[in-house]
């Protein structure tokens, strides 16, 4: 067994001596012994540069399998769709209801999971001739998930049969009003559920406590083209492609390549493998949507993760934030050229809003943040929010916080009742979503819920003070003690000619990079910093020096007023010791290696030496 994730840092080498960074971080390479010799066997076996031995085991993945790895495949990783619980059910009432013309409707959220979900859904149907009711709920007005009005709505409609898509697990309510109306319910979710489940016909959900199929990694966006899988499996069976052409699935997956990178799930095993063969899709712009979206978001060249999770995605959230919710879902399932510049119009003016929204959120949250730091004992969790702040952006207000303090966070808007929405942001080792649960239970919250790294809540403002003793006297151990060692875990050292277009090629058979697949991170020792200057919203872009007389282009974004952007910006001539992840720069059109700066240390300070 390779010890690696698991080694202890006292096991494994400081790099460059960096015990602290200008972020105060500890540089340590990410393997021990043990897992550097398994990095050189991975080598090798598959015939590449060690760097991308290190790579591979510094994910995990075992010798035996690292062949197989870098060249993911949908066949060999894809389960039974039978596997999953209910799934035959799903598909024979399905199957039913497309034979006899009855009316089908879905539900999805309002996330990108959800629109995804929804769009992949949708198409699927219409390459049956067959065209759907789709409802995406208003985040503020009709919350998350199925609603009595919602299910009323969709059933005057003349919906006979719900399909629910990352979402209904919990929707008591909604599914009770459905049924007295007579419209049945097919719901296939990914969220963490109980042993208890509302009545519907079939509930597929890989994390529901029954289901033995190991699938529960898989976001909502997942579920669904397994099912999907099973569905055409079905007609198949029934002989519905007789007189017409069988669906292409494949063909659909740069929508389930989108929706897995945006809902932050582990990219392993079957996620892996339908991200790497999603960009493979999205790469040739069959989706019109999608296209009109890579357009205006100026996204040139091969996708990758990153720009899914940071140019696209957040476009699309855009409209369920503070516009149309179903926005994103329309762009995705659209086959007009027209339409789909409209939409992508629309959703790109949003985002700008919700930028600007942003913004002027972010500091009066930070202004509070830093008066609670400040104080005589910091909070374990920062609480922060506002009358008049809007509740589709907290969780980015979250998000910032947390990683400026390194600690849990939560935002929060209140309305003219005092009743607060709030979105909260954990680290790692701190399970914020049980600890909301608990609070709940307590009677502390009107509701609220998540996983251990996000949690959602609705707060009556005067239990603001308690709800945050309560989360010290819950989380103060654990914050404390997933914040003891704070280091930066890197990969391996390069060289700024070292870091050329040869080496990303390799290192992109290793992605795709996400959620517990990180991103390589490299050191690179005594850099030159040729030239630096701020850029955008506080970027600081700098070209890198190397002996061999070759240039690397780098940028650290949001850095200008943190200390590591600093010294960027003061170090002209100067070497530093700079740390960061590599990428592929297609600026008109022309492919460079690029580099993005996570941190940065001095080698000429004391501190920094062995």
């Amino acid at each position: 067994m390779v010890m690696t994730l698991d080694a202890t840092s006292a096991e494994r080498r400081v790099v460059l001596g960096v015990k602290k960074s200008l972020s105060a971080r500890v540089w340590r390479e990410r393997l021990d012994d043990q897992g550097l010799s398994q990095a050189l066997a991975i080598a090798q076996r598959t015939e590449l540069p060690e760097v991308v031995g290190r790579v591979l085991a510094g994910r995990s993945v075992p010798l035996e399998d690292a062949s197989g790895f870098l060249n993911p495949s949908i066949k060999d990783l894809m389960p039974d769709p039978s596997k999953l619980v209910d799934m035959d059910k799903a598909c024979a009432r399905v199957a039913d209801a497309l034979q006899a013309g009855v009316k089908i409707a879905v539900f999805g959220d309002y996330d990108v999971d959800g629109a995804t979900s929804s769009a992949l859904l949708k198409r699927y149907l219409m390459l049956l001739g067959v065209e759907p009711d789709v409802y995406i709920p208003d985040r503020i007005i009709d919350g998350y998930g199925p609603n009595p009005t919602a299910i009323n709505q969709l059933h005057a409609g003349g919906a006979r049969l719900l399909i629910t898509v990352d979402c209904g697990s919990t929707s008591f309510e909604a599914f009770e009003e459905a049924k007295r109306l007579g419209l049945e319910v097919v719901v296939l979710d990914h969220h963490q559920v109980d042993e208890n489940f509302p009545e519907v016909h079939a509930l597929v959900n890989a994390n529901r406590q029954d289901d033995l199929s190991g699938q529960g990694h898989l976001a909502a966006v997942g579920v669904t083209f397994l099912f999907l899988v099973g569905l055409n499996r079905e007609l198949r069976r029934r002989g519905a492609f007789a007189q017409r052409a069988e669906p292409r699935l494949m063909d659909l997956l740069d929508l389930v390549a989108l929706g897995t990178v945006c809902d932050v799930v582990p990219l392993k095993g079957l996620n892996r493998a339908y991200v790497v063969q999603g960009l493979k899709v999205m790469a040739r712009r069959e989706n019109i949507g999608l296209s009109c979206l890579a357009d205006i978001s100026r996204l040139s060249g091969k996708p990758t993760p990153y720009h899914l999770g940071y140019m696209l995605g957040p476009r699309i959230n855009a409209g369920g934030r503070i516009g149309d919710s179903a926005l994103g879902m329309k762009l995705l399932s659209s086959d007009d050229r027209a339409e789909g510049e409209r939409i992508a119009a629309t959703l790109e003016r949003l985002n700008q809003e919700r930028q600007a929204m942003e913004a002027v959120m972010l500091e009066e949250g930070e202004g509070q943040a830093f008066q609670k730091m400040e104080g005589t004992v910091p909070p374990a969790v920062l609480l922060t929010g506002a009358d008049g702040w809007h509740p589709g952006v907290v969780g980015l207000i979250a998000s910032r916080l947390k990683e400026r303090y390194r600690r849990p966070a939560f935002a929060m808007a209140f309305n003219e009742k005092g009743l607060g929405t709030g979105s909260g942001r954990s680290i790692i080792g701190v399970d914020l979503g049980s600890a909301v649960r608990a609070a709940v239970e307590a009677g502390l919250l009107v509701k609220g819920g998540g996983h251990a790294m996000a949690a959602g809540l609705t707060i009556e403002k005067e239990k603001v003070p308690e709800f945050e003793a309560f989360l010290t006297e819950q989380l103060s151990e654990d914050v404390e003690q997933a914040s003891a060692d704070h280091e930066l875990t890197i990969d391996g050292v390069l060289t700024p000619a070292g870091a050329n277009l040869s080496l990303l090629d390799i290192l992109e058979q290793a992605g795709p990079y996400g959620a517990s697949h990180a991103e390589p991170v490299f050191a690179l020792p005594s850099v030159p910093i040729k030239f630096s200057k701020v850029v955008g919203q506080g970027h600081v872009s700098v070209t890198l020096g190397g002996n061999e007389g070759t240039n690397l282009k780098a940028i650290a974004f949001k850095a200008e007023d943190q200390p590591h952007g600093k010294a960027l910006l003061q170090a002209r001539g100067k070497p530093l010791h700079i740390a960061g992840s590599l990428s592929v720069d297609t600026w008109q059109g022309q492919a460079k290696p690029s580099l993005r700066i996570i941190d940065v240390a001095d080698p000429t300070r004391g501190q920094y030496g062995a």
